[in-house]
């Protein structure tokens, strides 16, 4: 039984026991869940406070305020995570995440068990689509046997791919926390943590004066500063925890690659190595392909390695493509291109 029912969101709901066993059973994602008939969505201070039965749901989609500081790691500052969902007649609900790499796994997550269900936002789509009529309309040359036998490869081993989105998810978010980590500063985290404890030492004293002096001081001031210190340096994911520390960091990047690579055992002769395998790889790799810019695998494999070495933070590029490097440059880079 529901100590709280969730508030409904949309024109459509659910029956109260059939609300009931779907939210207990709902996969969880940071603040937010998704079960068989709903998704569940947090406000700013409750989680899983509203609900959205599938039937009114019409996309859901990651939006992202600040800058990622792009795929170099160097830094303090993250970006701000939302999570979009696009309900009946357009009307949306942003959820707030602490965790940009939840979304993913959540959008990942529903794109599994709701295959049709759109994943990126209207403009994004859009985007999207008009870069595949552009790429469609240019002069395609005539492939030979070798290039034609790397493509049906690559298209067999991308279409294997897909089906453990999880897997290859896990395998980018996994190296981006580790290619970050290694390229921050320590000096970071040691700031991060006195800054911390001082927001403590002030929270404490001003609620102190607080209730022995009353409101008529600046220890309201001093209460303030300290909260703010607190969820600014919590928020930020800067100070070292259970998952926040080097061991915890390179463990979780060898178990996705050790599951990788026993996914993989079971398919011979798969156009890259464990280390790399993820859908936006071998995409990109076939695209050099049909271009003409490669005849096998091994060489699609060198021009997509020389394509992302050029990508640097210098270099601007279209939104979607920058979500294709953060995604799969780190892998590259923890592996020195080997």
């Amino acid at each position: 039984m529901m100590l709280f029912k969730p508030a409904q969101l949309g024109r459509e709901g659910l029956d109260r026991e059939t609300l009931a066993a779907d939210k207990k059973a709902c996969r969880r994602f940071g603040p937010c869940g998704v079960g068989e008939k709903a998704l569940y969505l947090n406000s700013f201070y409750i989680d899983r406070r509203y609900y959205v039965p599938f039937t009114s749901v019409q996309r859901v989609f990651k939006r992202v305020a600040m800058s990622k500081g792009g795929f170099s790691g160097k830094g303090m500052f993250a970006s701000m995570a939302y999570l979009v969902v696009e309900y009946d007649d357009g009307s949306e609900k942003q959820c707030n995440f602490k965790y940009e790499e939840q979304v993913d796994q959540m959008l990942a997550y529903i794109g599994q068990k709701h295959p049709g269900l759109p994943l990126m936002s209207r403009e994004a789509a859009e985007r999207v689509a008009a870069r595949e009529r552009e790429r469609a309309m240019r002069p395609r040359p005539q492939l030979t046997d070798a290039a034609q036998s790397a493509r049906r490869k690559l298209e067999d081993g991308l279409e294997y791919l897909q089906r453990a989105p999880q897997k290859t998810l896990e395998l980018s978010q996994a190296n981006q926390r580790k290619r970050a980590f290694l390229q921050s500063n320590p000096a970071y985290r040691w700031i991060a943590m006195v800054i911390t404890l001082m927001g403590i030492i002030a929270l404490v004293f001003g609620i102190g004066s607080i209730v022995r002096y009353g409101m008529d001081s600046f220890a309201p001031y001093v209460a303030l500063f300290g909260f703010a210190a607190i969820f600014m340096f919590s928020g930020l994911s800067v100070l070292p925890t259970a998952r926040n520390n080097k061991k915890a960091i390179l463990s979780r990047a060898d178990r996705a690659l050790a599951d990788m690579e026993d996914y993989l055992k079971d398919y011979p002769n798969f156009p890259t190595p464990a280390r790399y395998a993820h859908p936006i790889v071998l995409q990109r790799m076939l695209r050099t392909v049909e271009e003409g810019r490669a005849q096998t695998c091994a060489q699609a494999l060198d021009v997509v390695k020389e394509e992302l070495k050029t990508l640097n933070r210098d270099v601007q590029v279209e939104q979607d493509e920058y979500d294709e490097v953060v995604a799969v440059k780190p892998l590259f880079l923890n592996e020195n291109y080997r």
